[in-house]
């Protein structure tokens, strides 16, 4: 049987390290041990799982076409990284004994890292200070859905700030089916029930329950249709939404320039583009594209007056996320960027260094 990891080991491993302590402690109850056999294979070349896997105790071999080119110890400076962490896989990764490993969810770990290193998102009107730790529950579950991975990092400050509570009362409908939409609604407490008319049952088919943290709603402001159901409250609830006009602006990307990486490369060669990594130290220093300079998204603000003004850069971190919010701060100063699309994922390892 799995157990879950301990906070403090996180804290060793890159980048998890530079999180919050509760984004740390978030990712801890996450994520489980996994014992890993003597020859059986942690992942193979080829495959993509969009995880972070770090290795706890054991030896783990790394090959390429069947031939071990590096042996990765538990406890080891080089455990401190993700496994050869390439998406798709450049390699297969194989337990030489009996291994502990732990698994990251990738996307989640670099949502909560742009929300940490772009600062701290405030929703002061939500709620009050004895209610602080139930905003950052609903909060952090909403920033995990499949719909908020979608949202541009530069805007969910702005999202958050315009979202307004609302109380209800048991038996209060909150949208009703063949209403045109008007909101975007996330439940902060309290339960609600979905239900949907038909010709034969017109008082309602229940199609599922709702609690804390589940959204509702973006369908029809997204497609200009009608409600296709009617949610109504079980339980005295609090629920927080967002206009229709600021749902459909703030979803949408701000004006950033995104190039894929053989175009950013001919831009960097005929233009002299600057390539620059917003990524931690730590990560830099796994892996990097040749000649790109080092400023992390946490220092960048700061950072702004070491960028020549006149010259443009090419922002990339693993996935393009963390860079997005980089040049986001860039153009509000007035410096001329692109962000590579899909990040560093989509850099071929020739042209990477690494130190």
């Amino acid at each position: 049987m799995s157990t879950l990891i301990d906070q403090s080991e996180l804290k060793a491993f890159v980048p998890i390290y530079s999180l919050s302590p509760d984004n740390i402690q978030e990712i801890a109850n996450k994520t489980h041990v996994e014992t890993i056999g003597a020859g059986k294979f942690v992942f193979k070349k080829g495959e993509s799982d969009k995880k972070h896997i770090y290795l706890l105790s054991g030896n783990i071999e790394l090959q390429n076409d069947k031939q071990v080119f590096k042996t990765i110890a538990g406890g080891s400076e080089d455990a401190k990284q993700p496994l050869a962490h390439s998406q798709p896989r450049h390699v297969s990764a194989r337990a030489k004994d009996e291994c502990n490993i732990i698994r990251v969810d990738s996307d989640l770990l670099d949502i909560m890292m742009t929300w940490d290193q772009t600062g701290t998102y405030h929703v002061e009107e939500l709620g009050n200070e004895h209610e602080s730790q139930q905003d950052e529950d609903w909060m952090m579950q909403l920033l995990q859905t499949k719909a908020f991975l979608k949202v541009p990092p530069a805007n969910i400050q702005a999202i958050f700030m315009r979202m307004k509570q609302v109380q209800y009362k048991p038996g209060d409908v909150i949208i009703k089916q063949g209403e045109e939409g008007d909101y975007f609604y996330i439940i902060k407490n309290g339960r609600a029930l979905v239900t949907r008319s038909t010709a034969s049952n017109p008082k309602g088919i229940k199609l599922a329950e709702l609690s804390s943290g589940d959204s509702f709603g973006e369908e029809a402001l997204i497609s200009e249709d009608k409600r296709n159901a009617t949610i109504t409250m079980l339980t005295p609830g609090t629920l927080v939404r967002l206009s229709k006009q600021d749902f459909i602006s703030l979803l949408n990307e701000p004006n950033l320039y995104w190039l894929d990486y053989n175009k950013a490369k001919e831009k960097a060669q005929s233009e002299g583009l600057e390539w620059l990594d917003i990524r931690l130290p730590g990560e830099f220093q796994l892996n990097h594209i040749k000649n790109a300079v080092n400023i992390p998204l946490i220092s960048m603000r700061l950072k702004l007056k070491n960028l020549d003004t006149s010259k443009k850069y090419i922002l990339y971190c693993d996935t393009g996320r963390r860079s997005s919010a980089a040049a986001y701060i860039l153009s509000e100063n007035g410096i001329s960027c692109f962000v590579l699309k899909d990040g560093l994922n989509a850099v071929p390892d020739e042209d990477k260094a690494s130190g």
